[in-house]
């Protein structure tokens, strides 16, 4: 049959069923009767339905081999092979394994998982919307979408410079979701694509977002460099490292979705262009010249079709790369903040962040809560931390006994019999009919309210103990009289 002579394999379930099967996948990639070997032309006619890889994987008796298949498609469609048994044949040989409820078995018995990067899990447009609405400015849905870099960068830049990038992507979810699922939509788009460009079309979009977080990165790392001499040191040689965080925004941009670039180039002409700050002693201008000229080379030089799928990461992987990149832009903003931010006094002068933190640590309020924390830490050394977790309530007054003993002005040994007593002599003295004066009898009625409730706290609290002291006691008894 037509899929064992091409690929020389011993399908499970029949040849004409596997070659419909592997002539769907042939056929959305392009791979049509002409670029068919002659002694495959007589097959052309089960290359009619347009499905896509997820199908062809979906039935695969080989997850991982699939995999492979699918790591090569496009490889297959840019090299317009016309024999495409040795890429296939490749791929199907690495291993014999036989499906098993979306597992693949191996000759000795073992079970093996599919690949992560096999299938994709489908994504909704309606959640990617979702999420658009409620966390969108923070890139929420490219988190979903698996678009970790669009999502970075709106966190940086909330939304695309406050909004505006967020508000533009109301009509792009769609084509995110289908690049997500690997869409036949998409697919085929994105093969005309490759057909008719060599490389990535210009996009103004893309290439202002380039200069922008170029700009955004580049100035903020020359904020994060101490514009004074902090512990006798001149920090101004770091200003050498504003062209490589200026690079590093118009690559990551550069590097979003279906296309690609690499680093180098950007920071060679970033390196190459910022030395005009010694002509222009503005460093806003040369931050822009420098992100303009990073991003004019990376669209015309660096600039390629990202040709391989993308890689479907692990979870603990991309939340350790996300959270690593926030990281290092949080500390960005933290440097700026201590080094050069200040805060005015109540003479009305500016005070350096670093200094009023270093005469913060040398304050007698911040000894004494020092000392506290290490007072308390010796006595759960010795009482456990239990202890220190009750006194902490007691403190708090969660139940507010100390609160109602302070408004019956009693102390907190009273008894229940004084706590009545008093109660019922304040209930005649400050009712609200026994004030005459219109203006007071508000002010009346809330302390008789107040009374009210302390009352009511201590006697349930009373009450509670006076329960508990018995089963106790009932308790004890009962073992005493096992004991005899």
């Amino acid at each position: 049959m037509y899929a064992q002579a091409m690929l020389g394999l011993q399908l499970e379930s029949g040849s004409i069923e596997s070659t419909q099967k592997l002539s769907f996948y042939l056929n959305c990639h392009g791979i049509f009767e002409d670029q068919l070997e002659p002694a495959h032309k007589t097959h052309v006619e089960v290359l009619e339905t347009k499905h896509i890889v997820r199908e062809f994987l979906h039935w695969s008796v080989n997850a991982k081999c699939a995999s492979v298949v699918r790591n090569n498609y496009w490889e297959i469609q840019r090299r317009k092979i016309s024999n495409s048994r040795t890429i296939i044949t490749k791929a199907y040989s690495s291993k014999k394994m036989v499906k098993n409820n979306n597992k693949t078995m191996a000759k000795n018995g073992k079970v093996m998982n599919s690949e992560v990067n096999a299938l994709p899990p489908r994504k909704s447009v309606f959640i990617a919307y979702i999420l658009w609405l409620f966390g969108g400015v923070f890139g929420l849905h490219h988190l979903y979408l698996h678009r970790d870099r669009h999502a970075f960068l709106w966190w940086c830049s909330l939304g695309g410079y406050f909004g505006i990038g967020w508000l533009g992507e109301i009509f792009t979810i769609p084509s995110y979701v289908r690049d997500a699922n690997e869409d036949p939509r998409f697919i085929e788009e994105f093969i005309k694509k490759l057909q008719t460009h060599k490389k990535p079309p210009y996009s103004g979009k893309r290439f202002l977002f380039m200069i922008m977080i170029g700009y955004l990165f580049g100035q903020l790392a020359n904020m994060a460099i101490p514009n004074d001499l902090y512990m006798a040191m001149d920090f101004n040689f770091l200003h050498w490292l504003i062209p490589f965080f200026v690079a590093l925004g118009v690559w990551t941009v550069g590097n979003i979705g279906r296309e690609r670039g690499v680093l180098w180039h950007c920071l060679l002409a970033a390196f190459a262009a910022y030395p005009i700050r010694y002509f222009i002693y503005d460093e806003t201008y040369t931050i822009l010249i420098t992100s303009l000229a990073a991003a004019l080379v990376f669209d015309h030089v660096s600039k390629e079709w990202l040709r391989t799928p993308p890689k479907r990461r692990g979870i603990c992987e991309r939340f350790f790369k996300f959270s690593t990149a926030m990281f290092i832009y949080f500390s960005l903003w933290g440097c700026f903040f201590y080094f050069n931010g200040t805060i005015t006094d109540e003479n009305g002068n500016e005070v350096p962040i670093h200094e009023a933190f270093q005469n913060f640590l040398a304050s007698a309020w911040w000894t004494d809560i020092k000392q506290a924390l290490k007072d308390m830490y010796t006595y759960a050394q010795h009482h456990g931390w239990y202890e220190i977790w009750k006194e902490l309530l007691e403190s708090m007054d969660v139940d507010g006994e100390r609160n109602a003993y302070k408004v019956l002005g009693l102390s907190a040994t009273a008894s229940q019999t004084e706590i009545t007593a008093t109660y019922r002599k304040l209930c005649k003295t400050i009712h609200p009919d026994t004030v005459k004066d219109e203006s007071q009898r508000a002010t009346a009625q809330q302390r008789f309210i107040e009374v009210q409730q302390a009352y009511e706290i201590l006697s349930k609290i009373k009450s509670a103990r006076i329960r508990k002291n018995k089963k106790v006691v009932n308790d004890d008894n009962e073992n005493d009289t096992i004991v005899l």
